[in-house]
């Protein structure tokens, strides 16, 4: 039957590659289906002069490690080019753009429905990440305000708020970063949830590599570990500059908006010409809602990357819960390893292979 696979990998981004490279090495027939137009997930949104908190030799996925050494901070671009090139040289079958609309299952068999018509396979690897799922919390009488109001993942460059009065809402690397640029043309206020914590000068990404080792390790060990907070902002040249320049103070949230200004419970009031909210990102799991897994947190159940809910699922590349970092460059590989290593077991033991199906048909 055409389009049956054993394993359909959902999303071609970081976390797509990674499987796909383990993939590679098991004998299974498997396909990527990307709904972008070219190769680079995610990376292909982001602000244009947006570097990686990780020095290259830390901001590499399995089996090739990024050029740069160990104190060059790569670029977009630069990541745009390696995952380009990445998907060539291991031959990737990824196939774009195909937008995956749903996923049924029936009987043994997960139907897919897509752009590209139906795809059928006896395993689901879920890597979307968290891109299309912006999250932009609820603040009273936002509607009223006339000024603009953007999301992170809409950001581009700072010379379109040269002028205006721009607020930043949230304490993270995307909050800091963006303050760090906008304030460089324009008047910014800073607004987070608590006090921004800010790693030490000489700690970066790589280090959380290393965090991902120990706390594999103590696990099976049956040890306990509490892994550094991903959410610290790491001191890139940028931040740096905004820390010289006094800029990284910030206050706490406000409680309302009005036409042209926010105002807090105090009383206080900013007039504010635009809104930029770096509040991250829920997983994007709108094509799984048939099979009943998506919470109401937009996650699901897992036991380490395997739906606790649907035989043969499992999702890579959402956050600590498929994975410590498993939505970094570094850390997507240990998650992609043990999944494939799962997915090799669960159908050798068993489950119906793509080549024994029979009975169900394109609709």
């Amino acid at each position: 039957m055409k389009n049956r696979f054993d394993v359909i990998v959902i999303g071609g981004g970081q976390s797509g590659l990674a499987a796909g490279y383990y993939l590679r090495r098991t004998g299974l027939s498997y396909i990527i289906l990307d709904n972008q137009e070219e190769p680079g997930g995610a990376w292909l949104h982001a602000w244009k002069s947006l570097r990686l908190f990780s020095p290259a030799q830390w901001s590499s996925l399995p089996g090739m490690i990024m050029t740069g050494g160990s104190d060059y901070y790569p670029t977009r671009d630069v990541t745009l080019a390696y995952l380009k090139f990445y998907e060539e040289k291991y031959k990737l079958p990824v196939k774009r753009p195909v937008d995956v609309n749903t996923v049924q299952k029936i009987d043994n068999t997960f139907v897919l429905d897509t752009s590209d018509g139906k795809y059928f396979a006896t395993v689901v690897i879920s890597a979307t990440g968290s891109f299309r799922n912006p999250y932009i919390p609820h603040i009273e009488d936002m509607a009223l305000f006339k000024g603009r109001m953007l999301h992170s993942s809409q950001y581009k460059s700072p010379e379109e708020f040269e002028g205006k009065r721009v607020a930043i809402v949230g304490e993270g690397n995307s909050g800091a970063q963006i303050l760090a640029e906008v304030s460089q043309v324009t008047g910014t206020l800073w607004i987070t949830q608590k006090e921004p914590r800010f790693l030490p000068d000489h700690v970066d990404g790589r280090f959380l590599f290393d965090a991902a080792t120990r706390m594999y390790e103590s696990q099976k060990m049956g040890k306990a570990y509490k892994p550094p907070s991903l959410g610290d902002i790491v001191m890139v040249e940028s931040v740096k500059d905004a820390r010289t320049r006094k800029v990284l103070k910030s206050g706490r949230p406000f409680q309302k908006f009005t036409e042209d200004s926010i105002i807090w419970s105090n009383g206080h009031e900013e007039m504010i010409d635009v809104v930029i909210f770096c509040t991250g990102f829920k997983p994007s799991l709108k094509h799984l809602e048939p099979l009943n897994v998506v919470t109401t947190e937009c996650k699901a159940e897992t036991l380490g990357t395997k739906s606790m809910q649907v035989e043969g699922l499992w999702f890579i590349g959402y956050g600590n819960w498929t994975g410590f970092a498993s939505a970094t460059l570094i850390g997507v590989g240990r998650s992609a390893k043990v999944t494939v290593e799962e997915i090799s077991t669960y159908l050798s033991h068993g489950a119906v292979k793509a080549d024994a199906l029979t009975g169900i048909c394109p609709g």
